[in-house]
């Protein structure tokens, strides 16, 4: 189930927040799918996490996504600590089954 706050760890240091949505912070959804984007403002990181099962009318729904510490994120989806690095621009999805992503490919 899910971590509760009180047994977040220090996963990685404090880098800045990102934009998540309740699929994962609240159901226990895994990262289906992350981009990176120009960040916001200058705690922002540009990362935004999915996954992957929301539809456009729960994406629409500004309830559903929230802010977080990236930190966070790591804590409730650890696979996602060694895509932190990529690029502003890079998109990715899970590898089915697996704790991998590998680039998104364009339809």
């Amino acid at each position: 189930m899910q971590s509760k706050i009180e047994e977040f760890q220090d996963l990685i240091p404090t880098g800045g927040t990102c934009m998540a949505t309740g699929k994962i912070t609240e159901e226990g959804l895994k990262v289906g799918f992350m981009y990176r984007e120009e960040p916001e403002d200058e705690f922002d990181t540009g990362w935004r996490f999915y996954s992957g099962t929301e539809d456009d009318e729960y994406v629409e729904n500004l309830d559903n996504i929230s802010i977080y510490d990236v930190n966070t994120i790591a804590n409730y989806d650890r696979a996602i600590i060694p895509m932190l690095k990529k690029p502003i621009g890079s998109e990715w999805e899970r590898i089915e089954g697996t704790n991998r992503f590998q680039p998104l490919e364009e339809e």
